[in-house]
């Protein structure tokens, strides 16, 4: 009998993977930091991080209503939106702020510009940015975890990178710094949750680690060159929750090995330039906006040559 060779038209890999079950890896592997989170700075923290979540889903349905389209509540992303988006948030931040921040990462950055998939930079980091810039104040109001046996307490204090920059306070040790047990953003203090997080991501393969090794190096490098200690950049600010979770949005991030590569060594070293020479003392999300504005680009130079094409 003749056997007939059919050739289908592309897609011709096919994957069981999905973005809800994308998106379910990425909460799963945030739990070991809002865990930490909690521990560190109490219920506070979870309400603030449960508001963010619950305005993110709540604008991106009403969202969906209001336009007549179909809802993409159930691809969770909007979930990982509001969870980054507590985690670069001050614990004593007014709730009603951060659901300002959701509606602008929601509703500004990604569904007007088209949805999941459309958005040209990181929901997150534009809604962390918008707070910044609009509420100072309370968005750069620290309160330190202070760790006494299984009981934690909190008081008013500064960054490592405000006390690094001339700040007034002590600066923590490394293992404090490795711990979390210091000033920050309530989701980027404790190294060893994101870090567990990170390399689960990695494991999954949900992740290449490109990336975040670009990213991190680049910054050891470049403390090495401005006298500075590594160590203390990597462990302070939203270093490691950025490389990990934030530089790596399938989105906003170069498609090839070499476009991330690039990308990773362009969030190092924009970062490090702000922490050393700007005026604020963190340039973790500036960094990655602005490299989430060249991707388009990386992408093109980047690109694998078509072999066999035909020129136009």
């Amino acid at each position: 009998m003749e056997q007939k060779l059919i050739v289908n038209a592309s897609p011709h890999v096919r994957d069981r993977a999905s973005t809800s079950s994308i998106m379910g890896t990425v909460i799963l592997a945030l739990m070991p930091n809002l865990v930490a989170t909690v521990y560190l700075f109490g219920l506070r923290a979870l309400l603030l991080t449960a508001v963010c979540v619950v305005s993110c889903v709540v604008f991106e349905y009403l969202y969906c209503i209001l336009m007549k389209k179909e809802s993409t509540v159930g691809d969770l992303s909007a979930v990982v939106t509001g969870l980054l988006l507590a985690f670069n948030l001050p614990s004593t931040l007014p709730l009603w702020m951060a659901m300002v921040g959701c509606l602008a990462a929601i509703v500004v950055v990604k569904q007007l510009f088209g949805g999941i998939g459309k958005n040209f930079a990181n929901p997150a980091i534009v809604g962390r940015i918008i707070l910044l810039v609009s509420f100072g104040t309370a968005m750069t109001t620290w309160v330190v975890p202070q760790v006494n046996g299984l009981q934690v307490d909190q008081v008013a204090g500064a960054t490592p990178l405000a006390i690094l920059n001339g700040g007034e306070g002590e600066m923590p040790s490394l293992l404090e710094l490795f711990l979390g047990v210091r000033g920050g953003s309530m989701g980027e203090t404790c190294a060893l949750a994101l870090l567990i997080g990170g390399i689960f991501l990695i494991a999954r393969r949900v992740i290449t680690p490109t990336i975040p090794l670009a990213f991190l190096g680049t910054m050891v490098i470049m403390s090495w060159i401005t006298g500075q200690d590594p160590l203390i950049h990597l462990l302070s600010g939203g270093a490691i929750l950025g490389a990990f979770f934030m530089a790596t949005d399938y989105v906003t991030s170069p498609m090839t090995e070499t476009g991330k590569l690039i990308f990773g060594i362009g969030c190092g070293l924009i970062t490090m330039m702000i922490r050393v020479y700007g005026s604020y003392p963190e340039g973790v999300s500036f960094a990655i906006l602005l490299m989430n504005i060249v991707t388009p680009h990386i992408n093109n130079l980047t690109r694998h040559k078509v072999f066999g094409g035909v020129k136009g």
